[in-house]
């Protein structure tokens, strides 16, 4: 069977590309890596780029120190795909090309790198994400592009960022929340973690509000989402659990100690249901990996 030639770039291939892009090339490396001055107002923007949040505050203080010593370390650029000849498309670096437009420089020590759109999104992602730059939300929506724009799986998107698979997936589950929620995640009202804790919730919007009020825990935000939409008052069903052999409760141990979770195995008059409880998403995560393996 051939090999698919774009996962070849997936592990040693792509962590050289991750390596040399923020050093300047080495002698006998090809003209397109080398570093140069390059004037500023032909240089453009990403629209891929999975990073949105630029704060002013963050951009002055950049901008003071980019006064005072200059740009340190060059931005990566490539050729702009539509005019080539002309213009360059940023990969990595559009903090430090917006704060040196702030301070008024006219030219910007680049990086140059000739590579495809699917490369430079994956450069663009890596290098946020090391610099912990992305908020998680544009964090999964970089992840989703790579997804659905070049055939990418959880796996392979865990091993180029160096993120473990459950990582991936509870980050990509930010996306299923309502977009006022993911917007208190972005400017920071709300944690990711907190976050995680809505998205089965019947009204993850209201939930986050009252979380963000009353500067609830983790732990007191999974609480009150399993709790949702019951009275205060209301009372739980009473019902008399039916009693389970011998055999029954044997099999419920020997699972519940593979898996490292409750089980309840519940038999019917035909067939029967065999109930496994989580406490995190991450538990939940596993039941999943483990289902799909």
């Amino acid at each position: 069977m051939n090999e698919d030639p774009s996962k070849k770039r997936l592990g040693r291939g792509l962590a050289a590309l991750i390596g040399e892009m923020d050093r300047p090339a080495e002698p006998k490396k090809p003209a397109f890596q080398m570093e140069r001055q390059v004037p500023i107002e032909f240089i453009r923007r990403n629209p891929r780029n999975p990073r949105r949040a630029f704060t002013e505050a963050e951009l002055s203080d950049l901008a003071q120190s980019i006064r005072e010593h200059g740009v340190v370390q060059p931005v990566v650029v490539r050729p702009d795909p539509e005019h080539p000849d002309r213009y360059w498309e940023l990969i990595a670096g559009e903090r430090r090309w917006r704060a040196a437009q702030k301070v008024g420089l006219t030219k910007l020590p680049v990086i140059i790198r000739d590579v495809d759109d699917r490369v430079a999104l994956e450069l663009a992602i890596i290098e946020n994400v090391q610099r912990s730059d992305l908020n998680p939300v544009e964090e999964a929506a970089g992840y989703q592009q790579l997804i659905e724009g070049h055939g990418y799986t959880q796996a392979d998107l865990a091993n180029v960022i160096g993120k473990s698979r459950s990582h991936v997936a509870n980050t990509l589950r930010l996306l299923k929340l309502p977009q006022n929620v993911q917007d208190m995640i972005t400017n920071g009202s709300l944690s990711a973690g907190h976050a995680r804790t809505l998205i089965t919730a019947e009204n993850p919007a209201a939930l986050a509000e009252q979380i963000v009020r009353e500067g609830l825990s983790v732990r007191q935000a999974e609480a009150l989402a399993q709790t949702q939409g019951k009275g205060p008052d209301e009372p739980k069903a009473e019902r008399t659990p039916a009693q389970k052999d011998a055999d029954t409760k044997a099999l419920e141990k020997l699972l519940s100690d593979v898996m490292g979770m409750k089980i309840d195995i519940n038999h019917r008059q035909k067939g029967g249901e065999v109930r496994i409880r989580y406490s995190s998403l991450e538990q939940l995560d596993e039941v999943c990996r483990r289902l799909q393996s």
